[in-house]
Order: structure tokens, then C-alpha cells, then sequence
């Protein structure tokens, strides 16, 4: 198994989530580099969830088919199961953080006073 170096890991993604863009934001006469969406990319926020929600889906198959196949004896890897299992739970855990960070999120605007 070869190890890729760092950059050719971000630019083609990680666990299937592609890198987005970095806009620029107008700061008096300053321009800086805001991490998150392209600016008129198209693709909505919700759009992007749903995809990144059925990524995990995928790898969450994956890896359960692939746990089938070592249990049946089946599987030739065991290295496919494991790489699959471990992303798929890294991707779960992914999920579950951006959920966390929505709800806090929703609460402090829910607190706020108007």
C-alpha cells in the first residue's frame, strides 16, 4: 500500500468530501481567505448535507457488506474491511459533530433578544 503525500490527499478529497473553495471577502482594502462554500458555486447547503448524508450511508454499506464477507470467510482482505469500517465510523462521527455544532448553533439564535 503506497502512502500518498498530503496534498494529493486534499485535493482529491477525504472518505469522498470533496474541498470547497475559499471566497474572498472584501475587508475595507483588504482581501481575505474565508474557509467554507464558493461563492455563486450553484449547490446549495442543503444539497451538500444530503450528498455528504448518503456518503455516509454508502460507507456505512460498504463496510457492512464487507463484514458479511469476513464472517462467511469470502472476504480475501481483511485490510478492505477494516479501512471501510473505520471510515465509515470516522464519516458517523463527522455527521454527528456537524449536528452538534447545528443544534448549538440554533439554540444561541433561539436565545438571542430581539
Amino acid at each position: 500500500m503506497a502512502i500518498l503525500p498530503i496534498s494529493s490527499i486534499v485535493g482529491s478529497g477525504i472518505g469522498g468530501i470533496a474541498p470547497i473553495g475559499s471566497p474572498s471577502i472584501q475587508s475595507g482594502n483588504r482581501t481575505s481567505q474565508v474557509a467554507g462554500g464558493e461563492a455563486g458555486s450553484g449547490t446549495s447547503f442543503g444539497q451538500v448535507l444530503a450528498d455528504q448524508l448518503d456518503s455516509v450511508t454508502r460507507a456505512q454499506a460498504k463496510a457492512d457488506n464487507l463484514a458479511v464477507k469476513a464472517a462467511t470467510g469470502d472476504l480475501q482482505s481483511l485490510q478492505d474491511y477494516t479501512i471501510a469500517s473505520t471510515e465509515a465510523q470516522l464519516l458517523t462521527q463527522l455527521t454527528v459533530q456537524v449536528r452538534n455544532k447545528a443544534l448549538e448553533a440554533f439554540n444561541d439564535i433561539m436565545r438571542m433578544q430581539i
